[in-house]
């Protein structure tokens, strides 16, 4: 079960302000780092997505007398990267909206986004919406969500796959 993931963003209030409005939740500072924000869902599993300014990179926080083959207990450090040019990324996350698919093009058009229908390999469908036209959120609207659970099955896994149970 996922909860939470992170992305980093070119304006992360604005952005956690949009993935808000397409759960039909709450946008918030993120505790912990400036100009960072974080939409919540408010459904059952707590699930979140946190937005960072672009260029902000996670990394262990060493002790000056840790190593990484002993290390001590230190939370994440945040430092940065250079982000001047466009960043596409391998990360994306495949969510459930409660909002139509119409609710999605609007929003997605009122942002200059992309946002396009897709089929995955004959599988099933979703929403290609592209935060900052950079990074890729799967979106599955009520009318969509059904099919995806279904493949998602673990029974339908292992006969799509071969596997043994």
């Amino acid at each position: 079960m996922l909860h939470h993931l992170s992305f980093a963003v070119r304006d992360p209030l604005h952005v956690a302000e949009v993935v808000a409005e397409l759960w039909q939740g709450k946008a918030i500072p993120f505790p912990g780092h400036s100009d960072s924000f974080v939409a919540l869902s408010f459904d059952s599993y707590g699930s979140a997505i946190e937005f960072f300014p672009k260029g902000t990179v996670l990394q262990p926080r060493l002790a000056q007398s840790a190593t990484p083959q002993e290390p001590q207990d230190q939370p994440v450090q945040f430092s940065h990267a250079d982000w001047t040019v466009a960043n596409y990324t391998a990360t994306h996350v495949n969510m459930a909206v409660p909002i139509s698919e119409a609710q999605i093009y609007a929003i997605a058009e009122r942002e200059g986004w992309r946002a396009v229908r897709c089929n995955r390999e004959g599988l099933f469908d979703l929403i290609e919406f592209w935060i900052e036209n950079e990074v890729m959120l799967e979106l599955l609207p009520p009318n969509l969500v059904e099919q995806y659970l279904t493949i998602v099955q673990p029974d339908n896994l292992k006969a799509m796959f071969n596997l043994k149970a």
